[in-house]
């Protein structure tokens, strides 16, 4: 998988992604995104800050994310025990349904980890849906702890936190 900064060109495509994933979890009862969130204003203001990546699988756009240190104030909820790192915090982290199961998400944690070290960051920030398994389990796998809860429009989400 290729890693690169998203491009105007892609958004359409990303939104398209989005589409699908969101049908996606609505066939496993996860009720966690809709077309209030995430939508194409917070793909383009992504891609406006320079925060916004794309992985590709033989050309596809295979999964999304963004990187930043721009949080909701319900962060402040977290018991984050790295505050003395440097840190940011991923954002909507999606992967197509034709690439989920096959380790497309934890390759993208992979890559943001080891971007983030050569950085300096000391420390990854994000939040899981609270009824979203796949995602809790995906996180915790590559070593996040739970620091706190924060609820918002859809429920209850995990804030998690990972020291590099």
């Amino acid at each position: 998988m290729e890693f690169r900064e998203a491009e105007q060109k892609d958004v359409a495509v990303i939104c398209e992604l989005v589409a699908a994933a969101i049908a996606h979890m609505q066939e496993q009862g996860i009720d966690q995104w809709d077309k209030y969130y995430p939508t194409a204003e917070d793909f383009l203001s992504d891609l406006e800050e320079n925060t916004l990546l794309v992985g590709t699988i033989a050309g596809e756009v295979a999964v999304t994310v963004t990187v930043n240190q721009t949080c909701e104030p319900e962060y402040q909820n977290g018991d984050w025990q790295h505050r003395e790192q440097k840190y940011c915090i991923v954002h909507r982290l999606c992967v197509h349904p034709r690439h989920q199961g096959k380790g497309v998400a934890g390759q993208t944690l992979a890559y943001i980890e080891a971007e983030m070290r050569k950085r300096g960051i000391g420390a990854v920030r994000l939040d899981a849906f609270s009824q979203n398994p796949c995602a809790i389990a995906l996180y915790t796998g590559r070593g996040y702890e739970r620091r706190g809860v924060a609820d918002w429009r859809k429920g209850r989400f995990y804030l998690m936190e990972k020291r590099l």
